[in-house]
């Protein structure tokens, strides 16, 4: 496996309150990494730092062997896709059929390939029904469907998933369970989660922080 997240001494505070503490860890592609521990541990704020949505107060990231100073938010976006805890962070599209091609259409796809792509998408998430729906219409659970769906027709090479599980029943979690499977072989997967069957299923390392600090870093 390859290194594609490097973090050396990480530091970072919200709104002055130190959140992260000395974190050095590195992410392989083609791994499947989980992170656990409790709340106000600073799992979603790690995941955050690394994709530049928040910035740290002191140490280094690396994305694909470069430094996220040098890239903007743009450049990391195309390098990782980020799925939100709330997916109604991210969804800006008034339909599911415009959510899902907007990637494509700016990316300049032709018509064919952007309806065969969202077409398979739209399979894969059983969203064909909703194809036409207002996305403020949609269930909790079809939005976090559509939020993955948008994510992967960007093509990333490196996904976080923040807690990709909330408000899927047990089929469609075996559905995206399927999905994950396929795509290791393809991406590295940093999955934040408090959802543990689902977890020890996956993943190839668990890394747990506590109260902003490495806790464990070991093999599944």
């Amino acid at each position: 496996m390859n290194e594609f997240i490097r973090i050396e001494r990480l530091f970072c505070s919200l709104n002055k309150v130190q959140v992260l503490r000395n974190i050095n860890m590195t992410l392989n592609s083609k791994e499947f990494v989980s992170i656990i521990g409790p709340n106000g541990s600073g799992k979603t704020t790690l995941g955050k730092v690394i994709t530049g949505i928040i910035k740290q107060d002191s140490g280094e990231i690396f994305i694909d062997n470069k430094n996220i100073k040098d890239l903007s938010l743009p450049e990391i976006g195309r390098k990782i896709g980020y799925l939100f805890q709330n997916p109604d962070r991210q969804i800006f599209a008034s339909t599911v059929y415009e959510e899902l091609s907007f990637a494509l259409k700016y990316k300049k796809t032709s018509i064919d390939i952007i309806e065969k792509r969202v077409g398979e998408i739209l399979d894969i998430f059983e969203l064909n029904h909703l194809r036409d729906a207002s996305t403020y219409s949609l269930s909790q659970g079809e939005k976090q469907r559509l939020a993955i769906g948008a994510i992967l027709l960007n093509d990333p090479e490196y996904l976080i998933l923040d807690e990709p599980t909330t408000g899927l029943d047990p089929k469609r979690k075996n559905e995206l369970s399927k999905l994950l499977n396929s795509l290791i072989n393809h991406v590295g997967i940093l999955l934040i989660s408090h959802d543990k069957a689902f977890v020890l299923k996956h993943s190839d390392r668990i890394i747990e922080l506590y109260d902003g600090s490495l806790k464990n870093d070991k093999k599944n």
